[in-house]
């Protein structure tokens, strides 16, 4: 796994900015149930440039294409580059093509999964797509991976970072497209008592809660959002959002997700599916 030392003020603080489910098009005026991903990614990049929240680091969680095609992931390149001068790594979701996506994000410097090192913290990207179909699954090779970069710095806290929900979140539909080898994953966060919180993309909506001492947040998307707790497809009139977290020296986790202002984007509410 490629290791990369991050960089913080001086505080002991890493402040990350999480942004994830862009779903872009090669043409920048397509939408996606009603919702034109490139003017809402847009939208949010101009509200993160206006906010006083510094951030060392941009994660970016995964679907960041929705039709696999080379253009959709050089704009985004071109777009967060542009808003966001911190560096950005990524790792792939269910509508990814890993392939593409690196050839083309490598090419504007926009780096893969991998271990970030600080004084304190390691956080830890994992690759949880299965090509060609909406769930998640960690190979052997990323259980193995992670359980290496924990036992390499047992003195650091942890934050880990895949694209698929570990847990349920209460919307039947939602659920079934989850991390299928779960408690394999769980197995190996068991051993190892510095990890404190796992960061995930997948599900379109704003997730916090703790499971065995782990917190497990979940962001919203820069476009669609999916309604809570619904048994079927549905969305929701949130607007779309990001997430930032404040990791402190002591393990202890401060994180907001923040949304444009209501009525800026609008989704097809009758859509029963993409």
């Amino acid at each position: 796994m490629e290791t990369c030392t991050l960089n913080n003020t001086g505080d002991g603080i890493v402040r990350l900015l999480q942004i994830s489910d862009t779903h872009l098009f090669a043409d920048s005026t397509r939408d996606l149930l009603g919702i034109a991903t490139a003017d809402s990614f847009q939208a949010v990049l101009d509200a993160i440039t206006e906010l006083p929240q510094a951030y060392d680091v941009v994660l970016a969680t995964g679907d960041l294409s929705q039709d696999h095609s080379a253009e959709s992931y050089q704009r985004f390149a071109r777009m967060a580059s542009v808003a966001l001068p911190k560096p950005i790594h990524w790792l792939p979701g269910n509508h990814d093509h890993r392939v593409l996506m690196q050839n083309e994000l490598h090419a504007a410097g926009i780096r893969p999964e991998m271990q970030l090192v600080s004084e304190h913290w390691q956080v830890i990207l994992l690759d949880s797509q299965v090509y060609g179909t909406p769930h998640g699954w960690l190979s052997h090779l990323q259980l193995e991976q992670l359980e290496a970069a924990l036992q390499q710095h047992p003195e650091k806290h942890a934050l880990i970072c895949l694209h698929h929900h570990t847990f349920p979140i209460g919307s039947s539909w939602l659920d079934q497209h989850d991390l299928k080898n779960a408690n394999d994953f769980l197995a190996v966060l068991a051993r190892y008592p510095q990890v404190k919180a796992v960061v995930c993309g997948h599900v379109h909506q704003e997730y916090d809660q703790y499971h065995q001492g782990i917190r497990f947040l979940t962001s919203p998307s820069t476009c669609i959002q999916f309604k809570p707790l619904s048994v079927d497809f549905a969305l929701d009139t949130m607007s779309p959002g990001w997430r930032y977290l404040q990791l402190y020296p002591n393990g202890e986790i401060a994180t907001q997700v923040w949304r444009l202002a209501p009525g800026q984007f609008t989704p097809d509410l009758e859509s029963t599916g993409y």
